[in-house]
Parts: structure tokens; C-alpha cells; sequence
């Protein structure tokens, strides 16, 4: 026998309520994004230039040692996320208010994936801006070779 509540059908999250949730999960991973792209590019190019200079190694094994030092890059900027969530919530960003089965419901995880999927696009967009800053040293470099 089913009790008074299950009963009871839960209303779809409103498209307000779906926006929140958009945004709550956008804003961290804009600035996760920005972390990681951004350490990733300033760090990576030069482990990328200095192991290729010191042994001397072709650049498709600087590539290959590159591709190595980007796995230990991602895990540590994979480490800022939670500084960043905790960040977005100092903000203000506020836990959107539904109830557990609509949290649970298609239209709310597929508001959240989007989120995340746009944020980090953003915030990787956003975490390019060091390659503003090498086009001179990789110039440079090409001319003593």
C-alpha cells in the first residue's frame, strides 16, 4: 500500500530553478577551467624547454616527456578544484532548493552537465591567456637553432 506522500507527483524543476543549477555548477568549473589550462600551458612549456635543451632530445620526445608532465600538471591543478568550490560558495553561490527527487530528475542533471561543460570550456578559454607571452621566447629559440 503506498503511503500519502509517494503518491504525491513532484513537479518538474522551473526553468529558473533549472538556470540556478546551470550556474551553480558553471562558476566553479570556469575558474577550474582557468586553473588548469593556465598552469598547464605556463608550466608545461617550460618543462617542455628546458628538458629538451638539457638532453638535447627531438622534439617528438620533448613532446612525449611533455604529454607525462601533463598528467602530473592536471593532478595537481585537479587538487585547486575544491579551493575553488569553496570559493563560489564564500561568494554566495547558493545550493539551488529542490527536493531530493527533483534533484534526481533528467531536466536537473542535464541543467548540471551543461553547466560543467560550458564552464570548464569557458574557464579553459579564459586559462589561455599565457600563450600571449611565448610566442617571443619560441622565436628566439628557433633562431640559435
Amino acid at each position: 500500500i503506498l503511503t500519502s506522500l509517494e503518491k504525491l507527483e513532484v513537479s518538474p524543476p522551473s526553468p529558473g530553478q533549472l538556470r540556478h543549477v546551470f550556474f551553480h555548477n558553471a562558476l566553479p568549473f570556469v575558474g577550474f577551467g582557468f586553473l588548469d589550462n593556465a598552469i598547464m600551458i605556463a608550466a608545461g612549456t617550460q618543462i617542455e624547454l628546458s628538458i629538451g635543451v638539457v638532453l638535447g632530445i627531438s622534439t617528438m620526445a620533448g613532446k612525449q616527456c611533455w604529454m607525462q608532465n601533463r598528467l602530473f600538471l592536471f593532478s595537481c591543478s585537479s587538487s585547486l578544484a575544491g579551493y575553488v568550490e569553496a570559493l563560489a560558495s564564500r561568494l554566495g553561490l547558493s545550493i539551488p532548493d529542490l527536493t531530493p527527487k527533483q534533484a534526481d530528475m533528467w531536466q536537473t542533471r542535464l541543467s548540471a552537465h551543461l553547466g560543467k561543460a560550458i564552464g570548464v570550456t569557458i574557464g579553459c578559454i579564459l586559462g589561455m591567456f599565457p600563450l600571449l607571452f611565448f610566442g617571443d621566447e619560441e622565436e628566439k629559440l628557433e633562431e640559435k637553432n
